[in-house]
């Protein structure tokens, strides 16, 4: 029997029983956790609401064996609360839908139970902070994070040089198969033309250029996340179910 201390970013809860919740939370040394929280949906728990998703949490488990992740799911036996993250994001249409394709997607690229994601998690906990603090157009946060969730896991998109020669940009045709913009020579059939100021757009959410990204017409905001959406399903090949309810 042994105990684990890690703190996590809860990204959903199904019902357990009459008064019980299994929770799925990314977190910062286990990678993605699935842990049982008993009596977390009585009126007197004690932390229920911290167990909540879009919550950022200290937790401690409680395990059978020698490793968090084995045979049984572990007991969430205490929870702090870091950054209550969804007090912000789900009185807000916008925001909530974004976030939830947000976590939708952290656990998608966090499949493997126990295996550490750091790059990860640290990017949906700065996602999270972004989108609860509402500086930014919702969307606009949720494509920068797939963006970056994708480079982080392999997938980095070029939207300037060749992704296939390498020639120096700006370059007009999208492929998803090439993993970003190609050259007229590369160029292969099936070729995405987005508009030039749609493909700056998407580079600076790539790179965190904040103050180009928000000076962007919203024709330009729709068209990229109509690439960022088809760009993810090609990689993780199948959609994210929330994507739909995103408002564009």
């Amino acid at each position: 029997m042994s105990l684990f201390r890690d703190d996590g970013v809860v990204l959903r809860a199904q019902k357990l029983g009459e008064a019980d919740r299994i929770i799925t939370l990314l977190t910062r040394q286990h990678g993605k956790v699935r842990a049982v929280a008993r009596g977390v949906r009585k009126t007197k728990s004690k932390f229920g609401a911290r167990l909540e998703p879009f919550s950022h949490v200290d937790v401690q488990f409680f395990s059978r064996g020698s490793d968090l992740v084995g045979r049984g799911l572990p007991l969430c036996t205490q929870v702090e609360t870091i950054a209550p993250y969804g007090g912000s994001i789900v009185t807000d249409y916008g925001r909530y839908t974004a976030g939830t394709a947000m976590l939708e997607t952290a656990e998608r690229f966090a499949e493997n139970e126990g295996e550490p994601a750091v790059q990860q998690y640290l990017l949906l906990v700065g996602g999270l902070r972004t989108l609860a603090a509402g500086v930014h157009e919702s969307h606009l946060v949720m494509d920068a994070f797939l963006l970056r969730s994708l480079a982080v896991n392999g997938y980095g998109a070029s939207f300037t040089d060749c992704a296939k020669c390498g020639l120096e940009g700006p370059n007009r045709f999208f492929s998803l198969q090439a993993g970003g913009v190609l050259c007229g020579d590369c160029r292969v059939p099936g070729c995405a033309v987005p508009s030039p100021e749609t493909l700056v757009l998407l580079g600076a959410l790539l790179s965190g250029d904040w103050q180009t990204a928000d000076s962007c017409e919203p024709r330009y905001w729709r068209e990229g996340s109509g690439l960022v959406a088809a760009y993810l399903q090609w990689h993780l090949e199948r959609g994210i179910r929330s994507m739909r309810y995103v408002e564009k």
